[in-house]
């Protein structure tokens, strides 16, 4: 059988190429998978213990049975940061530098007093190293709908309204590659809404991060393992 395999950020990398087709033994599971690559990919081995692995966009453990035809993808753990359907807050990636004011509107409303917003930045420095620019990078089909997942957990738990937009592409230090906006009827919701969303975010969305230092170095900021998807269906 045939797969499509998709590599990002350390494994792309390792493997060579961001995007490749493969020939499997018919039932082949995703041990399998992972055994097969690391014999063919010595780099990619080490690597592997610290990766998911998502099939047709959703994590899935070793034991999984991969289908001819399936899209897999190696997901190393994330940094540690399409339109949304109308009736969803703003909840998306962007090419284009983000609009803190317009996310903010988003979720206001005059039955949600209290409104908090996190606007995450590039720094210039990291473990004590200039940092000239950074890239982000995602899988984009499975981001975008993990981010409406999450929007929609935390909407439902918190009572909140949630807005989450986060760049890709090249940033230069002092841009926005992230803003959160939530608004709840009162201030304990909106503030709890807020850094959940942010501290999910870090560990369920499969968005990377790669520093590019004053000196010329690269380096890709793995930190967090990717979490199994929530039981919510995704909107």
């Amino acid at each position: 059988m045939r797969i499509r395999l998709l590599a990002f950020a350390s494994a792309a990398d390792a493997v060579g190429a961001g995007e490749q087709e493969l020939e499997l033994p018919a039932g082949c599971t995703v041990a399998t998978l992972k055994a097969t690559l690391a014999t063919r990919h010595t780099a990619l081995a080490p690597l592997l213990p610290r990766m998911a692995v998502a099939v047709d966009g959703e994590v899935v453990g070793d034991e999984a049975v991969v289908a001819d035809g399936a899209e897999v993808a190696l997901l190393p753990p994330v940094s540690g940061g399409n339109a949304p359907p109308p009736e969803r807050a703003d909840v998306r990636l962007s090419e284009t530098p983000l609009d803190a004011a317009a996310v903010a509107a988003a979720v206001a409303g005059p039955g949600r007093g209290a409104q908090v917003l996190f606007v995450g930045t590039v720094r210039d420095r990291h473990a004590g190293r200039p940092v000239a620019r950074l890239t982000y990078t995602a899988y984009r089909s499975m981001a975008e709908r993990r981010l409406r997942q999450l929007a929609a957990e935390l909407e439902q738990k918190h009572g909140a309204r949630v807005a989450i937009v986060h760049r890709l592409g090249t940033l230069a230090p002092g841009e926005a590659s992230v803003v959160i906006a939530a608004a709840a009827p009162h201030r304990e919701a909106a503030y709890a809404a807020s850094r959940e969303a942010l501290e999910r975010l870090k560990r369920e969305v499969p968005v990377w991060k790669r520093e590019h230092y004053a000196d010329g170095a690269v380096s890709w900021r793995e930190e967090e393992p990717l979490l199994l998807a929530g039981t919510m269906p995704i909107p």
